[in-house]
């Protein structure tokens, strides 16, 4: 590894509570890196949570790979990211930094929903979960 590195010893240290040291040094990356600092913040607003937490799961238990809370995390990082077509599930399945925002180990950790699964998740929210969204969700 070079030298010519830069060291950033404390970032938002409202997010976080440890020095953050970032190397880019690793053959298989990612370069959606900054959506950990999204993580960050959902975990401090629960806005994932909130939005699956609106949505019933009617999909029969044992064909359930990805819960709903995954498909929602999963749409709403990716297009946070800059991927707004859920075609692009298929690369970013297996794309370290998005098995991250999932909980799941970069390396080792199970891929993450097809673009059919996403797909399949987007069309079946209809008018009322839409609904129920808005209000939770509106300004005060």
């Amino acid at each position: 590894m070079s030298d010519n590195s830069t060291t950033q010893c404390l970032l938002l240290p409202d997010i976080f509570h440890k020095p953050a040291v970032l190397q880019f040094d690793q053959r298989q990356g990612s370069s959606d890196g900054g959506a950990l600092l999204l993580k960050a913040a959902d975990r401090r607003y629960g806005l994932i949570a909130g939005m699956a937490d609106c949505l019933r799961d009617e999909r029969q238990a044992g064909k359930v790979d990805h819960s709903l809370r995954e498909l929602v995390a999963q749409r709403v990082f990716s297009i946070a990211c800059g991927y707004p077509d859920a075609n692009d599930a298929g690369r970013l399945a297996a794309d370290p930094i998005h098995k991250m925002l999932l909980d799941r180990d970069p390396g080792a950790g199970r891929d993450l929903a097809s673009q059919p699964t996403l797909s399949r998740f987007e069309n079946a929210i209809g008018a009322k979960e839409l609904i129920v969204w808005a209000r939770r969700w509106r300004p005060a």
